[in-house]
């Protein structure tokens, strides 16, 4: 039992806690919290970040290690002071981590993501990226440069980010005498707010005396309009990951001579050129808004996310047991399931292609672990052989990708 990757349980946790808010949503007669197309979204990026994460979150905590035995300041004791002292100290360096992740082009570009959605829940604390968390651990490095023990690193990381998990809702209101000292989900949600007054506030995830102090507090006076001042017109799951880099290339390409260049890339988001998301959505075929219709056959989508749950709570739980052969297929499987979740919200006609390729990939490891991988060709044939005879193809988009006029 020592071996347990405790988690292996956060996805279910995660689930429990969506549909406790999604009921206490429902009982309070506000509907409006979820909205299906964001929060499939949402928990497909969740999904992606928890995966992708176990792979690279051990180099995380040898980083940490390596800094603490080769570079340390000082020898920090463990006790009740000084967890106290880790605290502030992991808050104050999220609030500049976060701060300039909208003030920097390049960690907006990690960030942004976060900021997609157009709805305010648990869903949304989902949308992170391994960008993101790539970003954040090299400015969380200076808490063992500093002398803290990676042990209470990790520790402290882990409680802070649970704590942020749950300044994600909108069913607690506004408590206001905590929040002269703790972050809310009031206080947070200003930060997620499109509308000009509330825009870069609120920095702080655990306290809001780094926000006091530095000029950047808003507590909540009309109702936020929640999402980015220009937002995606795209569900797509590798457009929403990867936009913001192409932006920031484009705008270097506009740019004429060093200093502007390097404007492009590390300069502020509020001087980026706002002809340049729509041009690139038009170039790369993802204008696709299209608010009076929806996806009828929801339930296919709800399979693939709950398939693709399931595989990532077994696979994290068996991670250090499972070989390399193992792990590429679970990586490649809940990679294409992904873009397919994405590219069905959009009614994209290809994807009944990266059907056949994630069957095509299910064979393979099939064949490898019973040692029949020379035969790898044969389910190649016999799907194009049952797609000449049985028209597959258009059965599965008459089906599939049916639409219904939203309300």
């Amino acid at each position: 039992m020592e071996h347990i990757n405790f988690l292996a349980f956060a996805m279910p946790a995660f689930f429990l806690f969506v549909y406790i808010e999604f009921r206490l949503a429902q009982r309070s007669n506000r509907p409006e919290l979820f909205n299906y197309e964001s929060s499939v979204s949402n928990i497909s990026i969740g999904i992606a970040e928890r995966l992708i994460n176990l792979f690279i979150a051990a180099s995380f905590y040898q980083l940490y290690y390596f800094i603490y035995n080769n570079y340390r300041i000082f020898d920090i004791p463990s006790n009740f002071l000084v967890w106290i002292a880790l605290i502030l100290a992991t808050d104050f360096v999220w609030y500049w981590y976060h701060r300039l992740g909208h003030e920097v082009n390049f960690f907006w570009a990690a960030h942004i993501v976060h900021h997609h959605s157009n709805e305010f829940n648990f869903t949304a604390a989902a949308r992170i990226t391994t960008f993101q968390a790539i970003v954040r651990t090299g400015f969380w490095c200076v808490l063992p440069f500093i002398g803290f023990h990676p042990k209470m690193v990790i520790t402290m990381l882990i409680v802070h980010g649970a704590y942020s998990f749950f300044t994600h809702t909108q069913v607690i209101g506004r408590i206001k005498w905590l929040e002269y000292v703790f972050v809310t989900p009031s206080v947070h949600g200003i930060h997620h707010a499109s509308d000009e007054k509330y825009l870069d506030k609120n920095y702080g995830d655990m306290f809001t005396f780094w926000d006091r102090i530095f000029g950047t507090f808003q507590e909540e006076e009309e109702k936020p309009k929640y999402g980015l001042t220009h937002p995606l017109k795209s569900y797509s799951f590798l457009w929403q990951h990867f936009h913001y880099y192409f932006e920031i290339y484009e705008l270097w390409k506009r740019s004429k001579g060093f200093i502007a260049r390097w404007n492009a890339v590390f300069g502020s988001p509020a001087d980026m050129d706002q002809d340049i998301r729509p041009t690139l959505e038009k170039r790369f075929l993802q204008d696709k808004e299209n608010p009076s219709h929806r996806l009828k056959f929801k339930n296919y989508l709800y399979l693939q996310l709950g398939v693709s749950t399931f595989l990532l709570t077994i696979f994290t739980y068996y991670f250090d047991s499972l070989d390399t052969s193992d792990k590429i297929f679970v990586l490649s499987f809940i990679g294409i399931t992904l873009i397919n979740c994405g590219a069905l919200l959009e009614q994209r006609k290809w994807i009944y292609y990266l059907e056949y390729f994630r069957i095509f990939i299910c064979t393979t490891y099939f064949l490898y672990i019973e040692n029949k991988i020379e035969f790898f060709v044969v389910p190649i044939i016999i799907m194009f052989l049952v797609e000449q005879v049985f028209s597959l193809g258009e059965k599965y988009q008459t089906v599939v990708l049916q639409l219904e006029v939203s309300e």
